[in-house]
C-alpha cells in the first residue's frame, strides 16, 4: 500500500456573472469545442442561430432547466450574436478535468457547514464507500461565516487522507431569487406550522438553487472525466452497505446506462446538547410517517454519454437501473442549525431507528441524546367483555331541551359514563344535570375555560384528563350534544362494534365515526320530540366541500399511547408506540400511519360509514337554531352561527333512516328517565326556558329577519344543492351564489365557485 500523501484541496472561482443583461453562469472550452452556460431566464430564443458577422456561429442552442447552452468553435472568447440585435463577448475559461480524473467524486452543495462537519461527511465516504474526491460548491456569499478561509479550513480538516477536493465559489448568487434561505424552518419540509410562519426574507445566496443549468457546467469544466459522481450535499451520508456488496460508485459503473438513482430520507437529533454543534452522529431518529423522500442521483460519465444533459434531479435520457437505488440520509440538524427538533419536524412523528443508533455510536464514535421511552398502559378488561366502561367528554351552553335525548341514547347504546362541562348556562341546563350527577348518571363540572385562558372545550378537555371517570374508563370519546354514534352493525350497541372491531383486527383500540350532517328537514318549529324522529334529510356520505363535511369523532382505548385528550382524536403521539396504533375507520379498515399524528377528518381513501358514522345534527329546527346562534359556539366562541353556518351544515338533499331503528331502546331509556319527577321537572323547565327565548327571538327585529331567511325558499332549495358548489362558496357564504340560481334548471354535473381570494 503506497503512503498517504495527505489532501489536495483547491479553490476556484465560478465564472457567474451578468453579461450584457444576461446571467452567465459559466463558460468552458474543452477540446475544439466551447459551452457558455447562461441560466434561468435566458432561452435559446435569446441567441441568432444563425450567427452574424463577426460572431461565431452557435453549434447548438440547448435549453437546460430553465437556462440555456450555447456551444461553439472553440475559442477563448466567444462573439454571440443575440437575436433582437447586437452581440455579447464571452471569456472563457479552460476545463480542468484533470484533477479528479478517474476518481470518485461527489457532487455536493454547501452553504454555512463549518468545514469540519462537512470533513466528517467526506471521511465517513472515504473509509465506508470509496469516496477519492469531492466538488463542493460553496454557495454561501465570500464574505459569510467560513467563506474565503472554507477551502483552507477543510484541507486542514481533511488532513487524514488523500482526498482532492475543489471548492467552488461564486460571485453570483445561485439561489432562487424570491425564497429564502434553505436554513431556515420555512423551507425545511417537515417543520409544524409553516402555514403559521412568516416567510424569511429572500436570500439568493442560500435559498434553494435557482440555476438548474449548474450541474451541466461543472461536469464540462470539472467532472467530465471521474470514474463516478454522486450528487449528494455536504448535510447527507450514504447509508451503510455491507462490505461485500459494490459500493454506490462501483454501481454507477456497472448500471447498463451509468445511472443510478439515489434515494434519501430526513434524519432528525432527539435533542442535541445545550451548547453543541449538530453532528452527524446526534441523528438517531426518523419520521415514522414520512411518505416524501428526496431523488438525487450517481453517474459514470464516460458510460452515461456526456452528451447527455445532467438536470438538477437527473441525466437526461439515461434511465437509471431499476432495482439499484442507493438509500441515503439528510441531516436535518445540520442542514438548519440553531434550531431545536420540534421547530424542525414534530417529535410526536419522530422514533429511534436501530440502524442510525449503530451509526451513530460505531462508525461515527458519538453518544447521542437517545429518545425516552414510553409503555403503553395495560388493558383492564378483555377486549369484548360487556361490562367494559365507555366514557364520552362532552361540553355544553343552553343545551338543556336537548339533554335527556341524547343521553337516553347514549346509554341505550351501551355507554356508561358522562362527564359534561356547562359554562354561562342559563336555561335549566346546569339544574338539569346537578340532578343527573345526584342520581348518579352523569357528572357534571363547570367549565374552568376563564380560569385557562383557553376556548372551552379545550379546557374542558384539559380538566377532564385528570378525572377518575375517564382514568377508570376503558373507552373513551370526546363528542356534542347535537352528535350522536349511529352503530350500523349488529344490534346496534357498543359491545357489538366492539366485537365486530376486535375480530376484524385483534387489538384494535382506535375507531373513528365520520359526520353525517343532517339539516333541519324544513322543519321550521320547535317541537318537544325526538331529533330522531324529526330530522332524517342529511347530506350524501361521500361529500368532500364543505371543508367540515368529513370531520370524524374517535372512539379509543384509553392505554396511553397518546398523552392527552382531543376534540377529533387523542392527540399528542408517543411516537415509539406507534406501532401500538390499531386505528379503525367507519368501515372497520385500517386507517394509514398518515393519520396517526393528527388526522381529524376523512378523505377519499379514508371515509366510511357501514360500521359507524356520527349523526351531526347541527342546526335542528330553524327556532332551535336562532337560540343556538344567540347563545354562541362552545368550541369556537369568538365565530358567528349565522347564515354562512346554516348553509355549511344544513344538508338536505339526501335522507337516512339507519338510526331509527334504535328509537324503541331510547324511548324505553327515555321514559325510564322521565319517570323520576325531578329529572321531568327539570326537563319542562328547560323546554319552557327554550320556548320563551324562542320567542323573545322572533319578536325582535333582526333575529325575525334572519329566521324568515332561514326559511325562505332560497335558503330551503340551496340546502340540497350544496353538492353543486366549490369551497370558496363554503368560506364566502351563500350571498355570493346568483340570487335566482335556485329557480333554475340546472343540469346533475352542474358546479359554481369563486376566486378563492375572492371569499376571504
Amino acid at each position: 500500500m503506497s503512503p498517504k500523501t495527505g489532501p489536495e484541496v483547491i479553490r476556484r472561482s465560478l465564472g457567474a456573472r451578468m453579461v450584457g443583461g444576461l446571467p452567465l453562469i459559466e463558460a468552458v472550452t474543452t477540446g475544439n469545442r466551447t459551452r457558455a452556460f447562461f441560466g434561468t431566464g435566458c432561452t435559446p430564443a435569446t441567441f441568432a442561430p444563425d450567427g452574424s458577422p463577426g460572431c461565431d456561429l452557435p453549434l447548438e442552442l440547448r435549453e437546460v432547466s430553465g437556462g440555456t447552452m450555447v456551444v461553439s468553435a472553440s475559442a477563448p472568447t466567444l462573439r454571440l450574436a443575440l437575436s433582437a440585435g447586437g452581440a455579447i463577448e464571452i471569456a472563457s475559461q479552460p476545463e480542468e478535468t484533470e484533477f479528479l480524473a478517474g476518481r470518485n467524486v461527489i457532487l455536493a452543495f454547501r452553504l454555512d457547514e463549518p468545514a469540519e462537519t462537512v470533513a466528517e461527511g467526506l471521511l465517513y465516504h472515504t473509509r465506508h464507500h470509496g469516496l477519492t474526491g469531492a466538488l463542493i460548491v460553496s454557495r454561501a456569499p465570500p464574505d459569510g461565516l467560513h467563506g474565503i478561509s472554507f477551502a483552507a479550513e477543510l484541507a486542514e480538516a481533511l488532513a487524514d487522507s488523500d482526498l482532492r477536493v475543489v471548492v467552488v465559489h461564486s460571485a453570483f448568487p445561485l439561489g432562487s431569487p424570491d425564497l429564502g434561505p434553505e436554513s431556515h424552518p420555512y423551507l425545511a419540509p417537515d417543520a409544524p406550522g409553516r402555514e403559521r410562519m412568516v416567510p424569511p426574507e429572500p436570500d439568493p445566496w442560500r435559498s434553494p438553487l435557482g440555476q438548474g443549468i449548474l450541474p451541466e457546467a461543472l461536469k464540462w469544466r470539472f467532472l467530465a472525466r471521474a470514474n463516478a459522481v454522486l450528487t449528494l450535499d455536504v448535510t447527507d451520508i450514504l447509508a451503510p452497505r455491507p462490505s461485500v456488496t459494490p459500493n454506490a460508485f462501483d454501481l454507477c459503473r456497472l448500471a447498463r446506462n451509468g445511472v443510478i438513482l439515489l434515494v434519501g430520507r430526513r434524519i432528525y437529533p432527539w435533542r442535541v446538547r445545550q451548547g453543541q454543534q449538530a453532528r452527524f452522529g446526534d441523528h438517531i431518529c426518523r419520521p415514522f410517517d414520512a411518505r416524501r423522500g428526496i431523488a438525487r442521483w450517481g453517474v459514470a460519465p464516460d458510460i452515461a454519454g456526456l452528451d447527455n444533459t445532467w438536470r438538477p434531479n437527473r441525466v437526461a435520457f439515461a434511465r437509471p437501473d431499476p432495482g439499484t437505488a442507493q438509500p441515503f440520509f439528510r441531516a436535518m440538524a445540520i442542514r438548519v442549525p440553531g434550531r431545536t427538533t420540534a421547530e424542525l419536524v414534530p417529535k410526536t412523528s419522530l422514533i429511534e431507528d436501530p440502524a442510525l443508533i449503530s451509526l451513530a455510536t460505531g462508525v461515527f464514535a458519538h453518544s447521542p441524546v437517545r429518545a425516552p421511552k414510553s409503555a403503553a398502559k395495560p388493558l383492564t378488561a378483555a377486549p369484548n367483555t360487556a361490562a367494559r366502561r365507555t366514557a364520552i367528554v362532552t361540553t355544553m351552553k343552553n343545551e338543556g331541551p336537548f339533554i335527556l335525548e341524547w343521553l337516553a341514547y347514549h346509554r341505550a347504546i351501551g355507554v356508561s359514563d358522562f362527564l359534561i362541562y356547562t359554562n354561562d348556562c342559563t336555561d335549566g341546563t346546569d339544574l338539569l344535570l346537578n340532578i343527573l350527577q345526584s342520581k348518579g348518571l352523569v357528572q357534571h363540572r363547570d367549565n374552568p375555560f376563564h380560569k385557562l385562558d383557553l376556548k372551552p372545550q379545550h379546557a374542558a378537555l384539559q380538566a377532564a384528563e385528570e378525572e377518575p371517570v375517564i382514568a377508570e374508563a376503558d373507552w373513551a370519546i370526546c363528542m356534542d350534544v347535537d352528535e350522536y354514534l349511529n352503530i350500523k352493525i349488529g344490534d346496534g350497541t357498543l359491545p357489538a362494534l366492539y366485537a365486530a372491531m376486535e375480530q376484524a383486527l385483534p387489538g384494535a383500540n382506535m375507531i373513528s365515526a365520520t359526520w353525517r350532517l343532517f339539516g333541519n328537514a324544513d322543519v321550521h318549529g320547535y317541537q318537544d320530540r325526538f331529533l330522531l324522529d324529526q330530522f332524517t334529510r342529511c347530506a350524501p356520505e361521500l361529500i368532500r366541500k364543505p371543508h367540515q363535511a368529513w370531520g370524524f369523532k374517535t372512539l379509543f382505548r384509553t392505554i396511553d399511547i397518546y398523552k392527552k385528550l382531543g376534540v377529533h382524536r387523542p392527540k399528542g403521539l408517543r411516537p415509539d408506540l406507534w406501532t401500538e396504533v390499531r386505528w379503525m375507520n367507519g368501515s372497520g379498515r385500517p386507517m394509514p400511519q398518515s393519520m396517526f399524528r393528527n388526522g381529524w377528518r376523512s378523505t377519499t381513501e379514508t371515509f366510511g360509514y357501514d360500521w359507524v358514522q356520527l349523526n351531526h345534527y347541527a342546526c335542528r329546527s330553524a327556532e332551535s337554531f336562532l337560540v343556538k346562534r344567540d347563545r354562541g359556539r362552545v368550541n369556537h366562541v369568538d365565530r358567528d352561527q349565522g347564515l354562512n353556518y346554516w348553509f355549511r351544515m344544513n344538508h338536505n338533499v339526501d335522507q337516512d333512516r339507519s338510526i331509527q331503528r334504535m328509537i324503541p331502546a331510547l324511548r324505553a331509556e327515555y321514559n325510564r328517565l322521565m319517570s323520576d319527577p325531578e329529572i321531568a321537572a327539570a326537563h319542562a323547565g328547560c323546554v319552557a326556558a327554550h320556548r320563551q327565548r324562542i320567542a323573545e327571538l322572533r319578536a325582535t327585529e333582526a333575529p325575525s329577519r334572519f329566521y324568515a331567511e332561514l326559511t325562505g325558499e332560497r335558503m330551503q332549495s340551496l340546502c340540497r344543492m350544496q353538492h353543486h358548489f366549490g369551497s370558496a362558496v363554503f368560506t364566502a357564504g351563500p350571498g355570493v351564489i346568483p340570487q335566482d340560481l335556485h329557480l333554475r334548471d340546472l343540469p346533475a354535473n352542474f358546479f359554481f365557485t369563486i376566486d378563492p381570494a375572492a371569499a376571504e
